[in-house]
């Protein structure tokens, strides 16, 4: 049942050989990759605008500075990735490059903010993708969070039938949202030069006195578009042959998209005086105001709300595949480097499902309680990989060495000034929380490679002795007669001639019996029969084996558990489960192997 629903919903398996055909073309690569940055285009001029109006009808009017700002912030983190594809076209993006140059904590520090980008990426985007639905529709609101996980929980399972097939399904909505969304860019400008700027609304109260913090608080607000921007040098080998090339074009053309667009949206914003307010967005009033509640605001919202849901798309692209590379390198566990049947890794969409989730629950669904702990992860990254690449430029000295170092220079100094303002400017906003929490998963990894480590040590043949078996003891724990216990009895002696069987007086009568009829199919075996005053079948057992511990000098001891196996998966309930709950105790007892002899039952 559980295989038929799981084939249903995830597709049927795919061989290791068809890895190759999931390879991704430069126009779905877009569609995925893409989808985090475009859809911020949605709310980071709303982010801007709604720490701006504190400061009035004045504060407002240094919106188009600040989005030529983030324009061109923009411009410098897209170059910078661009050389980083082209010098580790194996992927990896801020980890790989941060740990190669400037050493395994500066990666493990990339790593974290990158993981915790892309858990915030699901939750925001997801957030604002209901909130465009509950800005069209408010009778949906009270019912946003729920609408949130739905939503997620869909992507998840899009995700999980594999990468190719999530680049077919997802390029027409993001298509369909920069077509639209150019559209209302054409038609907004096209008013502006026919009609004029409109007349501006009465003036805006002063909440807050402008000040060069306000400022800075809406620029590291806005800097929630750069989001999603590394997706791509991430991502290189999710790419067609030649991957470098293809990728690097895909990011220029991402770039180039995501910049226009969000300076265009923030001067019309701008030139339309459009004033933020919680239960509408900004993209929402600025498509009233160009196309009225005509079809066309309709589509725009439409698209906008599906581009936010399926921006998730790139954080299940990209969390799975950085999870992984950690998991080889022994930071994560090695579950996340596996592939799941569809050639995607399974373990890492699913936590990053669960986490979400969890997030959009605590915080209420709300894209404004979220977007205070996004930033400073995702700018952690970029900065320590533009370090980390001037200091590869430096240590190759190849061709245009230093251009390329001086332009990933340039990266690394513009994203720790963004670092530094979001993390002033947002630090009693929340982001507090992330400044907490990468350093808390830095110290989990390096405890989970310890293991590893430890593990490799412990398990090293050299000098080791392979244990002498053969006469070691074996115990059959019996719980009566019949002929799941005589196959375990047959097997036991097969492995050792020093069996012992082993049963628990909870019913006198019943081990009454047991004793009279044990000569008889069992005469060479031992049969020793533990009092049970508290009715406890574990704790006798668990006591004999330990007193039996002292005797057999060093020597492993076998347990065999006969268990019959019923016919129907419900007719397991009609039965207790004193085997799993003695396999259970004896799997943290040294030298002890406990062995299941199942029994399989026909009706």
């Amino acid at each position: 049942m559980i295989t038929t629903l799981k084939r249903l919903f995830v597709g049927t398996p795919m061989t290791t050989a068809q890895a190759k055909h999931e390879r991704l073309g430069k126009i779905s690569a877009l569609a995925i990759f893409s989808s985090d940055c475009m859809s911020s285009v949605a709310y980071a001029t709303e982010e801007i605008l709604l720490v701006l109006v504190l400061g009035g009808t004045v504060g407002l009017q240094y919106s188009p500075a600040i989005g030529i700002a983030i324009g061109l912030l923009v411009a410098i983190v897209a170059s910078s990735y661009w050389q980083t594809i082209h010098a580790y076209p194996s992927g990896g993006g801020a980890y790989i490059v941060a740990k190669d140059n400037l050493g395994t904590l500066p990666g493990l520090v990339a790593g974290s903010a990158l993981l915790v980008d892309y858990v915030l990426t699901v939750s925001v985007s997801t957030a604002s993708g209901v909130a465009a639905i509950t800005s069209a529709f408010p009778t949906l609101f009270p019912y946003r969070v729920g609408i949130c996980i739905f939503c997620v929980l869909s992507v998840m399972l899009a995700n999980l039938r594999g990468l190719r097939e999530t680049g077919r399904t997802f390029a027409v909505p993001t298509y369909g949202f920069i077509l639209s969304l150019a559209v209302l860019i054409l038609i907004g400008f096209y008013q502006l030069c026919t009609q004029g700027v409109p007349p501006p609304p009465a003036p805006i109260p002063v909440v807050e006195s402008l000040s060069i913090f306000l400022i800075l608080r809406a620029f590291s607000g806005g800097c929630a578009a750069l989001t999603g921007i590394e997706a791509v040098a991430n991502g290189v080998q999710a790419f067609k042959a030649p991957e470098a090339r293809n990728a690097s074009i895909t990011l220029a053309w991402m770039a180039f998209i995501l910049g226009s667009s969000f300076m265009a949206i923030t001067f019309l914003s701008h030139y339309f005086h459009i004033v933020p307010r919680e239960e509408e967005t900004v993209i929402s009033i600025l498509a009233t105001q160009v196309f009225g509640r005509t079809f066309m605001y309709y589509v725009v919202q439409v698209f906008t709300a599906i581009i936010l849901l399926l921006a998730v798309t790139t954080s299940f692209a990209g969390f799975p595949m950085l999870a992984s590379l950690m998991a080889k390198d022994s930071f994560l566990p090695r579950q996340f480097a596996n592939l799941g049947d569809r050639l995607v890794f399974s373990n890492g969409i699913l936590i990053l499902a669960a986490v979400s989730c969890g997030l959009l629950v605590i915080f209420g669904g709300s894209t404004h309680a979220l977007i205070p702990l996004y930033a400073i992860g995702v700018f952690t990254a970029f900065t320590l990989s533009q370090a980390g690449m001037v200091l590869h430029w430096w240590r190759e000295h190849g061709r245009h060495w230093l251009p390329h170092s001086l332009m990933n220079g340039l990266g690394a100094t513009a994203t720790a000034v963004v670092v530094v303002v979001v993390g002033l400017t947002k630090f009693m906003h929340g982001a507090w929380i992330v400044i907490i929490v990468i350093p808390l998963m830095v110290l989990t990894f390096l405890a989970i490679h310890r293991h590893y480590d430890s593990l490799r040590a412990q398990l090293t043949l050299a000098g080791f002795s392979a244990p002498k078996l053969g006469r070691h003891p074996v115990v059959v724990l019996v719980g009566g007669l019949h002929r799941g216990v005589i196959t375990a009895m047959t097997y036991a002696k097969a492995i050792s001639p020093n069996v012992t069987a082993l049963a628990v007086d909870l019913d006198p009568n019943a081990t009454a019996k047991l004793q009279r009829h044990w000569p008889e199919w069992a005469p060479d075996v031992p049969l020793v029969i533990l009092d049970s005053p508290y009715r406890s079948v574990l704790q006798p057992v668990l006591h004999y084996i330990d007193q039996m511990e002292k005797q057999r000098d060093g020597q492993y001891m076998t347990i065999i558990l006969p268990e019959f196996i019923p016919a129907k998966w419900w007719h397991h309930l009609l039965h207790n489960q004193t085997a799993l709950l003695l396999k259970g105790a004896l799997l943290f007892r040294r030298g002890k192997v406990a062995i299941s002899i199942p029994y399989h039952l026909d009706r």
